[in-house]
């Protein structure tokens, strides 16, 4: 096993990679927008309907950190082929599922399944690319990570208004079972070294029940008020006995279901740190900026979606120049230039206000594609770097089981930041109208045209939208400082930053 396994064609195995990934990366987006659609096929309320969202994030979350542990059981190959082809099947059930509490089930499977088809994809691209080229896999893996969340509410939308919603399902078959026969049949002869891992129940068991409760706070704290719920109060209290016990665990077990020494090597920790930090902050511009278009600035979804898409324009065209040439120069000089452009983008977020044009929103988000298009790939090389062959697949799966989990602290922060502020914002606001203030009296004068219940009314709207213009305003200020705080952190990150080959190469 001293030369390296290449895959007869590379191109298509690098299809057949690509292709599984998108479908499972958009499978986390495409059912948003079709809940009301699905609540009402399914004769439930659409608060209900959110466990779709919630079933599939709390299972691939608890899947993801055991894709080490998967991967020694049974190979790369074989976990990811078989992964994609339950995937598929899953997809299915969901399509044909008569009611809500099976649709959550088979959400859940799907979710599962999925855990660890991202980290393998990463593993295996790097191990079949040559050293020169392992950038511009791991560009391409960066493009599709970016393009397909976006894809996802617009390709979700058009195929419920245009079709029915079991669609956005059933769209994932032919592509699952095509992903898994082009990958099996290219990596027939990859040579994979399995063992038989005794299986750490007290740490898959703390992992599933801490995990699991995190992900149900962090998506329905906000539907439920927070802690003022006696149902978000007692799963805080076991998500963080759980994770607790789970930590302690696996730090001190010998063979660990989640192998948290990975953090030993320094590269692994800074560019974890930055995926994450940086990953939240994207997610968060990410959900902010339509709510925002469509609460505030009144344009309907298929409009916020319009606005919102440029982001995803730099990606595609830059992602081969970034993997061509990213190995050239020094990876912290590209993250850092990253964090810069979307920091500079979240500082003019910041000076938005109710009347701007579409255009200024769309330009903004192309910005802004520009530091998601340098962003990925060269944080992605840097925290794989001083990983060992065999721990890539680990290492992948729990940096991107972190990033998911960071993305949910930030959907959730940032959304009640957005309220909480708007609200503190609104009675500030409405402190200057009195009866005693004559420019408050003409202005509801002239509003109301000599109905004072409409004039109030009127008045306190208006007052709504400035408060959460204002707190919309105060939170880019927030995700700006964010990324520049960044710059600083990925400088602790030390050279060579080439990722090392996979199994094949090394001998493992």
């Amino acid at each position: 096993m001293s030369t390296e396994f290449r895959p007869p064609n590379l191109a298509l195995s690098t299809v057949g990679l690509s292709l599984a990934t998108f479908m499972q990366v958009l499978d986390t987006t495409i059912a948003n927008v079709s809940l009301p659609t699905i609540a009402g096929n399914l004769g439930v309320s659409s608060n209900q309907s959110t466990w779709v969202i919630t079933s599939f994030a709390v299972s691939n979350a608890i899947a993801l950190p055991l894709t080490g542990f998967l991967t020694r059981r049974f190979g790369e190959t074989k976990l990811f082929v078989w992964a994609t082809l339950l995937f598929s099947l899953a997809s299915f059930l969901c399509g044909i599922a008569q009611s809500m509490s099976m649709l959550i089930l088979f959400r859940a499977i799907q979710g599962a399944v999925a855990g660890p088809m991202y980290p393998i994809t990463q593993s295996l691209l790097i191990s079949i690319y040559p050293p020169a080229k392992r950038g511009m896999a791991l560009a391409l893996l960066a493009m599709v990570t970016v393009v397909a969340p976006i894809a996802g509410p617009i390709l979700g939308g058009w195929i419920t208004d245009n079709y029915t919603w079991p669609w956005i399902f059933f769209i994932n078959v032919p592509i699952g079972i095509f992903a898994s026969f082009v990958v099996a049949n290219q990596m027939k002869g990859r040579p994979e070294v399995t063992e038989k891992p005794k299986v750490d129940y007290v740490g898959l068991i703390t992992l599933i029940i801490g995990v699991g409760a995190l992900q149900v706070v962090l998506d329905k704290g906000n539907d439920e008020d927070w802690f003022s719920s006696t149902f978000i109060v007692i799963t805080a209290i076991v998500a963080a006995i759980g994770l607790i016990v789970f930590l302690i665990w696996e730090l001190t077990d010998k063979d660990p279901i989640v192998n948290l020494k990975l953090f030993r090597h320094r590269n692994f920790a800074m560019g974890t740190l930055c995926l994450v930090l940086a990953y939240a902050a994207f997610f968060a511009i990410g959900l902010l900026v339509p709510q925002w278009l469509q609460r505030n600035v009144g344009y309907t979804s298929t409009w916020a979606g319009f606005a919102a898409a440029p982001l995803g324009i730099l990606p595609v065209i830059l992602t081969p120049f970034v993997g061509r040439y990213a190995h050239k120069f020094d990876l912290r000089i590209l993250a850092s230039g990253a964090f810069i452009v979307m920091g500079a983008t979240c500082f003019m977020r910041a000076d938005f206000f109710l009347d701007i044009d579409f255009y200024s929103v769309a330009m903004v988000q192309l910005i802004q594609g520009l530091g998601v298009a340098l962003f990925f790939m060269p944080v992605l090389s840097i925290l794989l770097s001083d990983l060992q062959p065999r721990e890539i697949a680990a290492g992948s799966g729990l940096a991107t089981f972190l990033r998911t989990l960071g993305g949910s602290f930030a959907a959730s922060l940032t959304t009640f930041l957005w309220d909480h502020r708007a609200i503190v914002h609104h009675e500030r606001l409405a402190e200057h109208i009195t009866p005693f203030d004559p420019t408050a009296q003409q202005a509801l004068t002239q509003i109301g045209h000599g109905d004072p219940q409409y004039a109030a009314a009127a008045m306190n709207q208006m007052i709504t939208q400035q408060g959460y213009q204002i707190s919309f305003n105060e939170v880019f200020h927030l995700l700006g400082y964010v990324f520049v705080a960044l710059i600083f952190v990925v400088w602790l990150a030390k050279p060579p930053f080439a990722a090392k080959a996979g199994p094949a190469a090394s001998g493992h």
